[in-house]
């Protein structure tokens, strides 16, 4: 039990891939404008890769923000890429409990001895899929708050993959289902979800010929999990997702919604001290935004994939060429590992084509970005933090779904937020420089960024004092997070 004069102490646990732990931080940066001490817990892994792509200085922290590490259980690796997925849920489930628990124990123990300067953990926050945290929490009689960093429509599609399981929907037969059509078939009066949802609208750990498939199992057995936490965190707005919340409060009674963070961070007073706390796993490029400034307002079209997506080389190409036949100046990022097979070359044609319009880098800060004057259009993945950055600027989207939520957050954005255009899987370099175009000076883009400005003039409104994402914030604390200091 902390003393009453100490502070609260909060570990945060965020999964180990890039968007998460970008999601984590920023609302680990809150809690601790909310007076929390914060320990923020990292791989290895990505201590090494964070040392590396941010010096040797970044995680030094602050005599109240401190990293701390615990091992992801898997093989050694030096590569300057996101892990695989599959392997690294399946290792931190299964490795991470004790030497997370050997940490908390380690944390109290230097409460004990530093004089107040560390008081002792009084609640975590945790990532949804590392729920192993709940039963460390137990065992020390700490309030424990789940986070789902994705959306809530996505949230709700996961918790139904057990009905389409008993309903015999799902598994597919064959890997056949890719090309027959099955991944068309709607699904109708599912609670939270619109109508006539695609199989391929759901997050996509449902394409299983296995009932047995270890993600598939694993993301139901998380969310089940989560009910024994004292509270379910949502990076979402409510009027975004209103259906999903409603039927997910069903379910969790202790549900908040707090989001989109970037917005909640700008009210509170920007330390620069804080501010140099980042979370970029590749090297930030910082020439882009000197670029930018030598662009016309909205005239650029910035293009990320994120962190995780990987595609063909022919894939790569017909991007390539259909951001050059638009004619739009574009600023690219490739990461090192974004094509399958190893390092990305784009002809000299292409480069001769692009060579005044066109500036291409491997990381950036996004939210800087798409914040530019400059920025007009987005050609995204559909990861949840992407798009929640993109409503806070007002840039509008054209998508092209990889994995995971990112599908159904796509769906949603292009037929029921109207804030994005579909690109299709089986990408087309016509079909790039044709929707590239309708984005930046079509009537259609004009609607979806006429649309996407209104999201965000909510979005802001909910995230001032006052505002439901505001007030939920300080629910959470007081409600959850206190819980063992009262």
């Amino acid at each position: 039990m902390a003393a009453s004069n100490s502070k609260p102490h909060v570990v945060m646990t965020p999964f180990p891939v890039q968007g998460h732990l970008n999601s984590f931080l920023r609302l680990a940066k809150l809690l601790h404008s909310r007076g929390f001490f914060v320990t923020f817990v990292h791989t290895e892994f990505n201590h090494t890769r964070l040392l590396n792509s941010r010096g040797s200085h970044a995680l030094d922290g602050l005599p109240d923000f401190r990293f701390e590490t615990i091992p992801d259980g898997l093989p050694p690796s030096h590569a300057n890429a996101s892990q695989d997925i599959a392997s690294l849920c399946e290792s931190t489930t299964n490795n991470c409990l004790l030497p997370f628990q050997k940490l908390l124990e380690r944390l109290n123990q230097n409460a004990s001895t530093s004089n107040g300067l560390v008081p002792p953990v009084t609640c975590l926050v945790s990532d949804i899929v590392m729920t192993f945290t709940i039963e460390a929490a137990e065992q020390l009689g700490l309030p424990i708050a789940i986070y789902w960093s994705a959306s809530a429509v996505s949230y709700a599609g996961v918790w139904h993959y057990r009905t389409l399981l008993d309903k015999a929907i799902i598994p597919f037969k064959d890997e056949s289902y890719l090309t027959n059509g099955d991944l068309d078939t709607e699904i109708n009066n599912l609670p939270g979800l619109v109508r006539n949802m695609r199989l391929k609208d759901f997050p996509s750990f449902l394409r299983i010929t296995d009932p047995n498939d270890f993600m598939f199992n694993f993301l139901i057995t998380e969310i089940q999990r989560a009910l024994r936490s004292q509270a379910v965190i949502i990076h979402t707005f409510n009027e975004l997702e209103s259906d999903a919340l409603n039927f997910l409060s069903s379910i969790y009674p202790s549900l908040y919604t707090i989001g989109p963070l970037p917005l909640l961070l700008n009210q509170i007073p920007h330390s620069h001290l804080l501010d140099s706390i980042a979370s970029n796993l590749w090297k930030e490029e910082t020439e882009c935004l000197q670029w930018l400034q030598s662009k016309q307002p909205k005239s650029v079209v910035y293009v990320n994939y994120g962190s995780i997506t990987v595609m063909s080389p022919q894939q790569l190409y017909e991007f390539a060429w259909g951001l050059a036949n638009s004619k739009k100046p574009f600023l690219w990022i490739i990461r090192p590992d974004l094509v399958n097979g190893g390092s990305v070359i784009l002809s000299p044609e292409f480069h001769n084509e692009t060579k005044d319009r066109g500036f291409i880098t491997s990381w950036c800060d996004q939210e800087k970005v798409l914040n530019h004057p400059s920025i007009g259009g987005f050609l995204t993945h559909c990861g949840w933090n992407s798009m929640m950055e993109s409503v806070c600027a007002g840039v509008p989207m054209a998508c092209w779904p990889f994995f995971a939520d990112q599908q159904t957050n796509c769906r949603y954005a292009c037929t029921e937020w109207g804030i994005g255009i579909e690109i299709d899987n089986d990408v087309k370099r016509e079909e790039v420089e044709k929707l590239v175009i309708e984005l930046m000076e079509g009537e259609k883009g004009k609607k979806l960024r006429q649309r996407i400005l209104e999201w965000k003039k909510i979005a802001e409104e909910d995230n001032k004092p006052g505002g439901c994402s505001y007030m939920n914030l300080d629910k959470l604390i007081k409600d959850v997070l206190l819980k063992s200091q009262t």
